[in-house]
């Protein structure tokens, strides 16, 4: 078994027990250990399972088909098909600018598209030292050498950097993914951090205001001191857009360096009791809930 970190989301006066889920239900989680570097496991989106039935309707964008059957978000799609990843009836797509009725014809990297009959999330405690991408060409590891091999082809919603651990969504929708990392539906991101420095608190009130860092406007930010001692202390920063190691360069530009970094809210779902390199389901219900307030736009 990995090392089982303190919960991260403990009180500043010690009490490190989590608070159980609102249901009560206990959670249902595995705690895998990575593959070995030479069981890596294949790209989601490379399935070799033949496609089940496809169901026609409207036209629509393949990208969007494509997200819906859970290969990636639209961005992530018109990407593979600048990348020449994406053919139709045996032809190699050059747009992504193409109606289809179903993905019967599709498939990605030579594999057939398999339907996604429903809507799936999970939860995962990300540990430090893995990358949020499906492949790397260094060969370091990814989460997906860390996940449970009987998942279904799941892609992230937003990204943790190598050093940061925490609270990952992962579905097989990429509609709700681009959904949820939309800026205009203002899907709140908690972390708790620990950082070393002078710490502020007329700094850390300014960010609500936003900043501008390098030419990068930064929207506002809610950062709170949770506790002190010396000169290291825990904040607690809720932010919006999530734009790449936003909390790092931020803390960087206030004079703060970042000792360690945890994600413990995304939205409404919380890290909670899960264990580092944890895993559970979200139930439909809760998923079904929150894609009715996420038009994706």
């Amino acid at each position: 078994m990995g090392e089982r970190r303190p919960y991260p989301g403990r009180r500043p006066d010690g009490d490190e027990r989590p608070s159980r889920r609102a249901d009560g239900r206990p959670s249902r989680r595995t705690d895998e250990r990575p593959a070995r570097s030479d069981e890596r496991p294949a790209r989601r989106a490379e399935s070799s399972v033949a496609p089940a039935t496809h169901r026609t309707g409207a036209p629509q964008r393949i990208a969007k088909l494509l997200a819906r059957a859970g290969v990636g978000s639209r961005r992530d799609i018109e990407r593979m098909i600048e990348e020449g990843r994406i053919a139709v009836s045996g032809t190699v797509l050059t747009s992504p600018a193409l109606n289809l009725t179903s993905l019967a014809a599709v498939t990605v990297d030579g594999n057939p598209v398999a339907v996604t009959s429903a809507t799936r999330l999970y939860r995962f405690y990300k540990p430090t030292g893995c990358l949020t991408t499906a492949r790397d060409p260094k060969g370091r590891a990814t989460i997906y050498d860390l996940l449970p091999k009987d998942l279904p082809r799941l892609v992230t919603i937003g990204r943790l950097d190598m050093n940061t651990e925490g609270l990952l969504l992962l579905t097989n929708d990429g509609e709700l993914k681009r959904a949820m990392e939309l800026p205009a539906n203002a899907l709140v991101r908690r972390y708790r951090v620990r950082v070393f420095g002078n710490v502020n608190a007329r700094s850390l009130e300014a960010l609500a205001e936003g900043v501008t860092i390098e030419g990068v406007r930064y929207g506002s930010i809610n950062a709170d001191i949770e506790h002190k001692s010396g000169a290291y202390a825990w904040l607690v920063i809720n932010i919006t857009e999530g734009k790449n190691r936003e909390v790092r360069k931020v803390m960087e530009h206030i004079g703060l360096q970042v000792a360690r970094l945890i994600r413990v809210g995304y939205g409404p779902f919380e890290l909670e009791d899960l264990p580092v390199r944890g895993v559970e389901q979200v139930p439909d219900d809760l998923v079904s809930r929150l894609r009715s307030r996420l038009p994706a736009k």
